[in-house]
């Protein structure tokens, strides 16, 4: 199952909200690490999704216009 830009966003929430939390220096540094991971899954789930309603889109103009020139639309 793909996950969606609003799981990823939600971890890296969550990342961002235990390094304000972290009295460690090595752990704040990690979560802050964490959290900007998640936010690149983000953006890259963000970006597939525009890709594959664009993709959607093309393909139903396509069919719609070999539809056409075959009279059976």
């Amino acid at each position: 199952m793909a996950q969606t830009y609003e799981f990823y966003c939600e971890r890296a929430d969550e990342a961002a909200a235990r390094a304000d939390t972290a009295t460690l220096e090595n752990v704040r540094e990690r979560e802050l690490r964490s959290e900007k991971t998640w936010r690149g899954l983000a953006e890259q789930a963000r970006k597939t999704a525009e890709e594959r309603v664009k993709a959607d889109r093309i393909r139903a103009e396509k069919r719609e216009a070999e539809g056409l020139m075959s009279g059976t639309a």
